[in-house]
């Protein structure tokens, strides 16, 4: 990350954030007092093996879970997201793209219908179909989608890489200032994956939006962040620069997950399996 924008504004941060679940005897503390500062066209990991509270986090912030203890500052102010206006507002702000695509869309809407809503929360009233038609193909061509082929298409009728792409191109026409990525490309081939990632990363530099990855994946961390959060039952064990915070581990726990990368050019352990 460049030290021009790390120095830059701080559009979105955590102070002592908190989250329970359950009660009595059956009391867990997903999130316990975390801080995080997330800055403008910042990519930032959040690492952390399930159950880590990095989802919870990620939830959060997205306005979904309401934090137990703690506040969220968004752009300089704590977050007021009381009512429907006020969320609505929120998160034309911030979005999020989910690890399973097949669970993002509502199977009743069109591709249509999943565009033109994007077009709704952007404030466009009175655009002509021609107009329309127009903003759908230029979202869809970003993601080297033909919007001929997919409309009138439920989503359910796409791959699941077209529907990775498709939740790509609703965040083109939205233009948040914020993307939450959970394990965006967990479900998806090897090849797909380096595309998605370069098109969240083009989209990043197109808009300076912030993208904040949700990952257990260390390594990926690794080459595609500026900052780095390591996350263990629900603690902030490691954070900084990826280089700092995984080049130069404090943590058992990340020292841990970097062990549990296999290296190429090392005979590989197999011993420590289960």
């Amino acid at each position: 990350m460049s030290d021009e924008r790390k120095t830059g504004e701080v559009f979105l941060s955590g102070r002592e954030l908190s989250r329970e679940f359950g009660y009595g005897e059956h009391r867990t503390l997903a999130v316990n007092k975390v801080n995080f500062d997330f800055h403008r066209g910042e990519i930032v990991s959040i690492v952390g093996e399930s159950g880590s509270g990095k989802t919870t986090l990620a939830k959060m912030v997205l306005g979904l879970l309401k934090p137990s203890a703690g506040e969220i500052m968004f752009e300089g102010k704590p977050r007021d997201i009381s009512n429907y206006s006020k969320r609505r507002q929120y998160w034309q702000t911030i979005q999020a793209i989910f690890q399973d695509p097949f669970s993002t869309y509502n199977i009743f809407n069109k591709v249509d219908s999943v565009l033109q809503d994007c077009l709704r929360l952007q404030g466009f009233k009175g655009l002509s179909k021609e107009e329309e038609f127009a903003k759908m193909k230029e979202a869809c061509s970003f993601v080297n989608l033909h919007f001929e082929e997919l409309s009138n298409k439920y989503p359910f009728e796409l791959s699941g890489g077209q529907m990775q792409r498709l939740m790509i191109a609703r965040i083109f026409m939205l233009h948040p200032k914020l993307l939450i990525a959970d394990e965006p490309t967990s479900m998806i081939d090897a090849c797909s994956r380096a595309t998605i990632l370069d098109m969240l990363l083009k989209l990043r530099d197109e808009i300076n939006m912030t993208i904040v990855f949700i990952t257990h994946d260390i390594g990926l961390a690794y080459y595609i962040s500026d900052s780095v959060y390591i996350m263990e039952k629900g603690i902030i064990v490691e954070q900084g620069s990826a280089d700092e915070a995984i080049l130069h581990p404090t943590s058992e726990y990340t020292k841990r997950l970097l062990g549990d990368v296999p290296k190429i050019y090392e005979p590989w352990d197999f011993t420590k399996a289960g």
